[in-house]
């Protein structure tokens, strides 16, 4: 861990550069994970169950559970339609 500067620097330390297959993995768990923390936080706040909004997206509360545990790789109109249709909320998308 000598010249270990920032995040950055333990990720390549770890799992590589950007790009590298180990780090492409990591990158898309960590991606996964994020997504679903957010999903179970809003639909939390939004004070409804897994099976409710289910219901609501047309899909199952094993899906949901899946996604919300960062085990699925979620498609951006899904995630899309879970919190707009489902939780009656706005999803914002940036590129920095």
């Amino acid at each position: 861990m000598k010249n270990i500067t920032d995040f950055e620097d333990l990720l390549i330390e770890k799992y590589g550069e950007k790009g590298t297959p180990m780090r492409d993995k990591f990158d898309a768990n960590s991606l996964a994970f994020r997504l679903g923390e957010m999903l179970k936080e809003a639909r939390q706040e939004a004070k409804i169950t897994k099976e409710q909004l289910a219901e609501k997206t047309g899909t199952t509360k094993s899906y949901i559970s899946l996604i919300e545990k960062g085990q699925s790789d979620i498609q951006i109109s899904t995630f899309y339609k879970l919190i707009e249709i489902g939780l009656g909320k706005h999803l914002n998308i940036s590129i920095g």
